[in-house]
């Protein structure tokens, strides 16, 4: 539409030309976006440890495939895109070596990805239910039940090396985020904390680490329980700590000075969410705090939108910000006593009603 007293405009074979690649170019980078064969690609190498094979002089896809029990053929193709992705090199003999980037995919690597991108493990095996992510969208329920055929809580407590591998992976996490969460928070006024669903203890170490005159409980199902009493040990902080079996919707050890939810409640549907806060609240009793860490985003409502849908496709759960966050409290007969901003995180106090 040409503005009003403007002079005729002619199209041109150039104008034309112009209009196509960007069409083109537009079209070519959503492709890309929306393109499985990569990411599988990746995960699929994971999987297989092929850049510890390669590292470990594995470096033909005859060889790999005998170290990894896959077909050497279909092997090759794989081998092949990795090249492409620049994760491999080839020497146009057959040969292939890592390089700085397919590195990052070894086991010792300290960012810990093989271990998160590997289909065998928690995460890894949870990641393929996005291909169900339409019938989450379409019904609100997470498609990894589809997929594996009960929850994901379940489904993992059934296998001890997904347990195991699911613990190591979120105490790396937790490390992560201690960092902003400890100095967030006057913990050591608390003088005895609860870590309800505390993993293998990561968190509680780092506590006590800052707070020498703390008291700390670790609250989980029985198996992870084991590993935070390890954990534990090995920081040397077992007189100060202790760790407790069970289910955070049944009855917590009570009279505690704080009860900590850390990264629990996104993996929760709102009533569920509701439940767990009112254990907390009761075992809290009128003078304790129940504190929540979440990674709301900086300025507390702005949640990652990716991981928003990770949670619906595993737990049918979601991502929430501060303000729903206290809702869901205000609900479990909690008031919010204060919000103590971490970065992306946000450390959210509440109190009796």
């Amino acid at each position: 539409m040409a503005w009003p007293g403007a002079a005729p405009q002619r199209s041109t074979t150039a104008d034309w030309g112009r209009a196509v690649t960007e069409q083109s170019g537009t079209e070519s980078d959503l492709s890309r976006s929306a393109d499985l064969v990569t990411p599988m690609a990746i995960r699929v190498a994971a999987s297989l440890r092929l850049a510890d094979h390669i590292a470990g002089g594995s470096a033909t896809a005859q060889a790999l495939a005998g170290a990894s029990g896959a077909d050497a053929g279909a092997l090759d193709q794989l081998l092949r895109h990795l090249v492409s992705l620049e994760l491999l090199r080839s020497d146009g003999s057959g040969r292939y070596s890592l390089t700085s980037r397919g590195e990052r995919l070894r086991d010792s690597h300290p960012s810990g990805l093989r271990a998160r991108l590997d289909i065998n493990d928690a995460l890894g095996r949870a990641e393929l239910s996005f291909g169900g992510l339409l019938e989450a969208v379409c019904t609100g329920n997470a498609s990894f039940d589809a997929l594996y055929g009960r929850p994901f809580w379940d489904d993992l407590g059934s296998d001890p090396t997904r347990t195991a591998s699911y613990d190591e992976q979120m105490g790396r996490d937790v490390a992560a985020w201690a960092a902003s969460v400890v100095p967030a928070y006057d913990w050591g006024s608390l003088g005895h904390v609860v870590d309800v669903g505390g993993g293998n203890g990561t968190l509680m170490v780092a506590l006590l680490d800052a707070y020498p005159g703390l008291r700390g409980t670790v609250f989980e199902q029985p198996r992870t329980a084991d590993a935070a009493r390890s954990t534990l040990q090995e920081a040397g902080v077992v007189e100060r700590s202790d760790v407790a079996a069970g289910s955070f919707f049944d009855p917590l050890p009570a009279g505690a000075g704080g009860y900590v939810l850390s990264a629990v409640l996104h993996d929760w549907p709102d009533e569920r969410v509701v439940a767990i806060l009112r254990r907390c609240a009761d075992a809290a009793g009128a003078n304790g705090r129940v504190l929540v860490v979440e990674k709301t985003g900086l300025g507390g409502e702005a949640p990652s939108t990716a991981m928003d849908l990770r949670m619906l496709v595993y737990f049918g759960a979601r991502e929430r910000g501060v303000t729903a966050i206290s809702a869901l409290a205000a609900d479990a007969g909690l008031r919010t006593v204060a919000v103590h901003p971490a970065g992306e995180i946000s450390v959210i106090e509440f109190g009796a009603s």
